[in-house]
């Protein structure tokens, strides 16, 4: 019997197929490159002094998408936040982009610049997620982080978030 695992959804850069830059994860084509899990600054670059004294909020464009081998359907998904960040000082907010499965999203021209038209969340927990739809194997659905640093902010030397999807599938 087939299934749908964690191990079939995952979280791929966004900014064109060959980009491996987070920082260059705007919006555009899927990335061939996944985003790298428990790594520090893996989406977002370390806050500097000058960043954390002035505040600021960035983005960032991912693809959630269903690599299931089995061609399953990932039925119902939902976008949330699991856990939102540990410094006081920053928050994230998340938005399932407008856009449909298997879209281009639209680009941003700098880190600085929010998408527009998004809706974005900042409650955790899937009961406080948004509509995904579904993702059919090998589809995928683009979705915006935007991380807000309060002006003062102090330093924090490992500040964390995690997000994630939830989904439900028919076994084969």
């Amino acid at each position: 019997m087939s299934v749908i695992t964690t191990a079939d959804i995952k979280y791929y850069l966004s900014g064109g197929a060959s980009n491996t830059d987070p920082n260059a994860s705007l919006g555009g084509v899927i990335s061939t490159t996944e985003l790298v899990d428990d790594t520090l600054h893996n989406l977002f670059a370390k806050v500097g002094a000058a960043e954390a004294l002035a505040g600021s909020t960035k983005y960032r464009a991912l693809y959630i998408k269903n690599t299931n081998a089995a061609s399953l359907t990932l039925q119902d998904i939902v976008a949330y936040i699991s856990s939102q960040t540990t410094s006081g000082d920053t928050s994230i907010e998340i938005s399932v982009a407008t856009e449909v499965s298997d879209a281009t999203i639209q680009t941003i021209v700098n880190e600085d610049t929010a998408p527009t038209g998004q809706t974005y969340i900042s409650a955790t927990g899937v009961a406080e997620g948004q509509d995904m739809g579904d993702l059919a194997a090998g589809s995928y659905r683009g979705v915006w982080i935007k991380r807000i640093v309060t002006s003062g902010a102090t330093a924090y030397g490992s500040d964390e978030a995690t997000i994630g999807c939830r989904g439900e599938t028919t076994a084969s």
